[in-house]
């Protein structure tokens, strides 16, 4: 990673004040600190990044897939890209959906490595199929389609995709990291107030 960002978080002047707005909501969600990064420099692209939060949300927090089981998924594919930024934003949300530190850590050992549960195994193989060869092979399909069902199997393929797509922009624009909470900072819940705040205002359209 750079020293410096190619393109720099936006003030409320680069953003407008309605990316402002969810981007402070979004940022209380968080802990109450300074707006992630990631929003804040998406954000100089007003209208698509209100269309892509909305996306993004439907996926995660607001996805099918158990929740720790997506961060699972969303951690290899930061593996996998070489995105420390964001490694760094999910081994947090991994954690608070219930992974332990060891796993967080053996996710970069790969679905051989032992302890893995055989659904974690599976999830992990399609995220390294995925990346690898942009398909997951029959012989996977069939193993995963044994445990989940169809809306499951479409998110899984979207959820990757769409983490690969973030890591390969935040690489590129040279997103710096967010500082780290305090200690025993509390987050709010995908259900939080300003969490569904920041999704009505992202559905909203104009600058």
């Amino acid at each position: 990673m750079a020293a410096t960002a190619r393109i720099a978080p936006g003030g409320r002047r680069e953003i407008g004040l309605l990316n402002a707005v969810i981007v402070r909501a979004l940022g209380a969600a968080a802990g109450g600190g300074e707006p992630p990064r990631v929003f804040t420099t998406l954000a100089r692209h007003r209208r698509l990044f209100r269309r892509w939060l909305w996306f993004a949300g439907a996926l995660m927090p607001g996805g099918t897939l158990p929740r720790d089981e997506a961060e699972l998924v969303i951690l290899r594919v930061a593996h996998n890209a070489e995105s420390q930024y964001e490694w760094v934003q999910h081994e947090r949300l991994a954690q608070r959906a219930g992974l332990s530190a060891e796993e967080v850590a053996r996710v970069r050992l790969g679905p051989d490595a032992p302890g893995w549960a055989p659904r974690q195994t599976l999830l992990l193989r399609a995220a390294d199929e995925l990346h690898a060869e942009r398909r997951i092979s029959d012989e996977l399909w069939a193993a995963l389609a044994c445990e989940y069902d169809e809306r499951e199997l479409i998110e899984l393929c979207l959820l990757v995709g769409h983490y690969e797509m973030l890591a390969m922009t935040l690489r590129s624009l040279e997103v710096q990291l967010d500082a780290v909470p305090a200690a025993g900072t509390r987050t709010s819940s995908s259900s939080s107030p300003f969490v569904r705040l920041a999704q009505r205002l992202a559905a909203r359209r104009g600058a």
